[in-house]
């Protein structure tokens, strides 16, 4: 268990690092920001990485997949995981709980967020 855990959280490090090279090298060339480049950037890299891992997961060992998928393509996007589990869903053919997964997520991952930004800013002013 603490050997998955190093290899996960090993992986998770290398991932967040990577997600905060690709926003300070865009950010660093560009001071004003319309359309989130970095994250949409990260987000598809993950998602691509993760589908890599997800088609090679029979020749990769189980320290391997944890190192590249939960712990690098978790700490570089979560949204890598997300797709993953729709691919999943779609291909058990569980098309329904697919969808609501995904709109419930979409849904309530924004309203948590502008919740979550709200709350700050309140308490930030109290």
């Amino acid at each position: 268990m603490i050997k998955s855990v190093l290899i996960v959280g090993f992986g998770g490090f290398l991932g967040s690092v990577g997600r905060y090279l690709i926003s300070y090298w865009y950010l660093s060339k560009e001071t004003t920001l319309v359309f989130p480049y970095p994250t949409f950037a990260a987000n598809l890299i993950g998602c691509f990485l993760i589908g890599v891992l997800f088609g090679m997961s029979t020749k990769l060992s189980k320290e391997q997949l944890l190192f590249f998928s939960t712990g690098f393509c978790g700490g570089f996007t979560t949204f890598s995981s997300f797709s993953l589990e729709n691919i999943q869903l779609f291909q058990k053919g569980e098309i329904n709980i697919a969808v609501l997964y995904t709109v419930l997520s979409l849904a309530i991952g924004f309203c948590l967020t502008a919740l979550g930004y709200l709350a700050a800013k309140s308490i930030s002013r109290a």
